[in-house]
């Protein structure tokens, strides 16, 4: 196997040439490198060798960002003919030889009745996504079903399980899969704490400046977290206890202009748009140079005449002409395009962003500031795992453009005690190994009773990564077993007896207990899946011997909210709610709103009206009982009607956006639900297909409510 040096004049790292020259070979490659060295130039080739080859080709990611990104790179690359983007939002040339899409819908693609045909590889981007416990169950399933001639290229920054996972893939590839591991980054990190009074210093530094704050406030520690601890009765003490020391406007006073451009990861969405507001407001002038103002003001003037003032105010191009912005999840779509596009530009100094910005997008810095290392977890405030820190840290350091790329955690000295632990393993950089989340939708095992006889279905789950683990686990227990039991037969003891002499009386026990744990595991997987059939049949769906009955009709064609989206179509709901309205019912069950989000007024009463007949069946005994076998909460926001209502009517979004108060822009997140409410409604529609006139009203609004900002790739 000859490594080749160079690719698109670019001379390759040397994991970047052995991995070419694998995908040369057609052999499957799983690639660990941290962020920033270049795996995408792998990526690149197996798209390029597929089109060559005149053969088809599927690259996925886990966020949207990501795959949009990736669909404007290669439209560059190969010419727009050549490249299409199937996402849950938008189909652009379906028939592309390659294909961005969602790893949803390639799944579905496999379980469904259009495979791709002549498919010669999968890019799977971000493939430690695996452990996700909301969608990691997709990854597997997509491995497991793919032929196993289908050439699997994985990307990964942190795989710390590295050949354990690379082995499983081997199992269910049925061929061997090579393992590329890079563990030097191409610009290298610098980890640096920061409070208000050390400016940036080394850990080391920082410890021995901690230990004489510690010397000098005996007590001030807080154990509860940044805002936990007992009060001190001192007041003026206790008044610097309330919040950090430490504030964003005083790492950009040590950060600027050095170390700028610089990402600024904060844990929540208002925190971005306060944050960059303040600093606004503390600027005096713009953080750019004169060409880059220039090179801004044009950007700016072409997309206010674009977007409008209501989109972009004169706060927010304020904001921008100083070189200062924030982006998050639920920032309205256009903006969000913008501030992307700002950045790539280098004409943006200082960003506050929250996580999402970490994951993949091609958009380093020369810096990165981690704003402590809590975040929501959805129940509580926890420390970021390694892998959500050196996923932010990897925006860091700019190829070709520094020297170092620096990591600038606030940490005030209060919360260092705390906190020490985690800090540590993040300087390791020893990421948490990838666990298997997987866990069958209601869908999943419908189609596969559709496609297989219980043989074939319990070969194709005893495969996922989860039942591999849970195998070799059995396989350790038994061999434990083994010894245990020789040792018992060694000292006179015989299965067969009866009764057992007390000396050994405690290790039979034993045995006995690892033989049960041991084909406990390696029949879980199998269980689970027999769990949720036998849930459906209980409720009628389907018969014992695998026979569809009207629920299974409707379950087929339904992944969101499974239960009870099947539930309203077996209820008549959903032929008695008008077409518009029951769109609104599908985003009230597909977005959840932020929680200081104010109407205006109360919701008409049709709203209130649909809100209360679908209520009846969301908190009903089988939709209850679903959540109790998944495991997870079934979604319902009522509130989120009349948006949804207002947007099939065909109201715009800036008027939506006059009916509601929030503290942060979530204009965004109502797009996004809105996406989502369209393909629960497509899903809907293909349930009633044999109701013409309502597959038609139907259709009438899925088609509407696909306008504006709705549609737009960003």
């Amino acid at each position: 196997m000859t490594a080749p040096e160079t690719y698109r004049g670019l001379d390759l790292d040397p994991f970047q040439a052995q991995a070419i020259a694998h995908v040369e070979e057609g052999r499957s490659v799983l690639v660990a490198a941290p962020t920033g060295t270049g795996k995408t130039l792998i990526a690149d080739r197996v798209v390029e060798r597929a089109l060559e080859q005149g053969r088809r080709v599927v690259y996925t990611a886990p966020v949207k960002a990501l795959s949009n990104q990736k669909f404007r790179d290669y439209c560059r690359l190969h010419g727009e003919a050549s490249v299409g983007l199937v996402t849950g939002d938008l189909v652009i040339r379906r028939d592309a030889p390659c294909l961005v899409m969602t790893t949803e819908i390639l799944r579905n693609m496999l379980l469904g009745s259009e495979p791709l045909v002549d498919l010669q590889a999968v890019i799977l981007d971000e493939i430690h996504y695996l452990a996700d416990r909301d969608r990691g169950t997709v990854w597997e399933e997509v491995l497991i079903y793919l032929p196993p001639e289908v050439q699997i290229l994985g990307l990964s920054a942190t795989l710390s399980n590295l050949q354990e996972f690379a082995d499983w893939l081997t199992s269910v590839r049925g061929q061997k899969v090579e393992v590329i591991l890079e563990e030097t980054r191409a610009v290298p990190l610098e980890v640096l704490y920061s409070t208000r009074s050390t400016g940036p210093v080394t850990p080391d530094d920082y410890k021995q400046a901690w230990r004489l704050w510690e010397r000098r406030n005996k007590g001030r520690t807080r154990p509860g977290g940044r805002y936990g601890g007992k009060r001190n009765r001192n007041r003026h003490q206790d008044r610097g206890r309330k919040g950090p020391n430490t504030r964003h406007t005083d790492l950009f006073e040590q950060l600027h202009p050095e170390h700028s451009p610089y990402l600024y990861f904060v844990p929540s969405r208002k925190q971005t748009e306060a944050f960059a507001r303040t600093l606004g407001q503390r600027v005096d002038q713009s953080l750019l140079g004169r060409k880059d103002r220039n090179a801004l003001r044009d950007v700016l003037n072409a997309s206010l005449e674009e977007l409008g003032p209501e989109v972009l105010d004169r706060e927010l191009r304020g904001l921008y002409r100083k070189g200062i912005a924030f982006h998050h999840a639920g920032l309205h779509v256009q903006l969000k395009a913008l501030v992307e596009r700002l950045y790539e530009a280098r004409l943006l100094r200082v960003l506050y962003t929250t996580t999402t910005f970490a994951l993949g997008i091609n958009m380093p810095a020369r810096a990165v500031v981690v704003d402590g290392i809590e975040e929501f977890d959805g129940q509580q405030m926890r420390p970021v795992t390694v892998r959500q820190f050196m996923q932010k840290a990897g925006r860091a350091g700019r190829r070709g453009l520094d020297a170092a790329g620096s990591v600038v955690l606030r940490l005030d000295f209060e919360d260092y005690a705390q906190h020490k632990p985690h800090l540590e393993r993040y300087l390791e950089g020893a990421s948490e190994p990838v666990q298997s989340a997987f866990s069958l939708s209601f869908h999943s095992v419908l189609r596969l009773v559709e496609q297989h006889d219980p043989d074939a279905i319990r070969e194709l789950v005893g495969r996922s990564f989860l039942a591999w683990r849970l195998n070799a686990r059995a396989d350790q227990l038994d061999a434990q077993a083994d010894l245990l039991e020789q040792g018992l037969r060694s000292a006179g003891w015989k299965p067969d007896e009866s009764v057992v002499p007390p000396k050994i009386k405690k290790k039979a026990k034993e045995l006995r207990r690892l033989r049960r744990r041991a084909a406990q595991g390696s029949d879980r997987v199998w269980h689970d899946f027999q769990l949720r059939f036998r849930f459906l049949a209980d409720i009628g769906y389907v018969e014992a011997d695998g026979t569809f009955n009207a629920g299974a009709q409707v379950l087929r064609h339904v992944q969101i909210s499974e239960i009870l989206t099947t539930e309203l179509v077996l209820s008549g709901l959903v032929h008695e709610l008008p077409p518009e309205l029951l769109f609104g019912v599908c985003c009230a069950m597909t977005t959840r709103l932020p929680k200081d989000v104010q109407l205006h007024r109360k919701p008409s009463g049709d709203c209130r009206s649909a809100a209360r007949a679908v209520a009846r069946v969301r908190f009903s005994d089988v939709v209850r009982a679903s959540e109790e076998i998944t495991e997870s909460e079934v979604q319902w926001e009522p509130d989120m009607i009349p948006f949804g209502l207002a947007w099939a009517q065909g109201h715009t979004l800036a008027e939506l956006m006059l009916t509601y108060w929030s503290r942060t822009d979530c204009s965004g997140q109502l797009i996004s639900g809105f996406r989502r409410a369209k393909d629960l409604m497509s899903q809907i529609r293909l349930s009633v297909l044999e109701d013409e006139a309502l597959a038609t009203s139907l259709k009438k609004v899925i088609t509407a409510v696909m306008r504006d900002e709705v549609v737009v790739v960003a």
